[in-house]
């Protein structure tokens, strides 16, 4: 079987470190977890970097920081993974869904700007399967209406627009290391922002509210226990130093099956000239004559997984239920978008041979 995703780390590149970490003793708040904080904001050049346990309190604990509340509001882009439109629903808020472009499958401007309300207290976008297009657009929006900018960069680490890095954009940035991303540490994810007010807030937030006192900690208020221990940090550390030779390896896979599947009639994800796109995942529109289900199917039976490229929010049985209004273009490419592997065991021309062969008998 041809896997979606395979992790670009290996045991034998942490062997010696994780020996270092057993014999210190030391698993959590140790050397690893410094050094991964310190170069993860060096990489996408912010002054500040949090790590957490996932990308999802992550999201939760910035909305936490602009103090949502019950009557409030946040837009989210509609073309994500449920979780962007969970933390909202978890504070009690009301997440309200952006549709998104049928090219880039990022949020519309205009979009946007028709959902605003004085209820609205933030925006959060979504770098659609690692594709920052247009978010210095949106952030010039939320500026001109004075809202806070979250970029769920989840998938994006690595991708830039305009030379400005994912994580340098927004006013604050969330990354996950799930084991579906370029860079992952089984479960984990990262804070990112120039805002010197917000880091004190979220260093202490996310120490169980503690700061340090005469050599102790104080309690000055309430937190969390959020933190990423050294061994996945070590993990992180080590495929950071390595991602952009990773980025520059799948552009190269990618632009191999946009050769072979633009005649077959598929349509690669539109990435603006001024974007690096980390191709977090090689997602294409199929056919109008193609069935996604079907073709996902043919692909397993012959040993390819894949997948539809990620969910309509308003969509999902639950957001539906509760609002009861579906956006158009997020739910057309729900059922129209195919992400294929895309890793270094992965040979864009066998993948592509099995699709031709579907194709054929249409």
């Amino acid at each position: 079987m041809i896997r979606l995703v395979e992790p670009y780390i290996r045991f034998e590149e942490v062997q010696h470190e994780l020996e270092q970490i057993f014999s210190s003793g030391i698993l959590t708040k140790g050397p690893f977890v410094q050094q991964f904080t310190d170069s993860l904001k060096q990489y996408v050049g912010a002054r500040h970097s949090f790590l957490t346990t996932s990308g999802t309190t992550a999201l939760s604990t910035c909305l936490r920081l602009f103090n949502i509340q019950p009557s409030d509001e946040v837009i989210v882009s509609d073309f994500s993974f449920p979780a962007t439109a969970n933390v909202v629903e978890e504070l009690g808020a009301k997440p309200i869904f952006a549709d998104v472009d049928l090219d880039t499958f990022n949020m519309l401007p205009e979009e946007l700007e028709k959902q605003i309300t004085p209820k609205t207290k933030a925006v959060i976008f979504v770098d659609a399967l690692g594709n920052p297009t247009g978010i210095h657009q949106i952030k010039q929006m939320c500026d001109h209406y004075q809202l806070p900018l979250i970029d769920d960069a989840a998938c994006a680490l690595g991708s830039s627009e305009n030379g400005v890095k994912s994580g340098k954009i927004a006013d604050l940035t969330c990354f996950s290391f799930h084991p579906r991303k370029l860079l992952t540490t089984g479960e984990g994810g990262a804070i990112i922002t120039d805002n010197d007010r917000w880091s004190s807030w979220l260093e202490r937030k996310l120490n169980h509210g503690a700061v340090p006192a005469n050599g102790q900690l104080d309690f000055v208020d309430y937190g969390y226990n959020y933190r990423l221990p050294d061994i996945q940090a070590l993990m992180g550390l080590k495929q950071l130093q390595k991602l952009d030779s990773i980025v520059k390896r799948r552009n190269q896979l990618k632009e191999t099956y946009r050769q072979l599947l633009e005649p077959l009639g598929f349509t690669n994800q539109k990435i603006a000239h001024h974007v690096i796109h980390n191709v977090q995942s090689a997602v294409f529109k199929i056919p109008e004559q193609v069935k996604l289900g079907s073709l996902i199917a043919y692909l397993r039976e012959h040993k390819i997984e894949s997948t539809f490229g990620t969910y309509c929010l308003s969509a999902t049985s639950y957001y539906q239920r509760k609002y009861g209004q579906t956006k158009q273009n997020a739910r057309y490419l729900q059922e129209h978008t195919l992400a294929l592997p895309c890793h270094d065991q992965v040979k864009a021309e066998e993948v592509a041979a099995v699709i031709e062969s579907y194709m054929n008998l249409l």
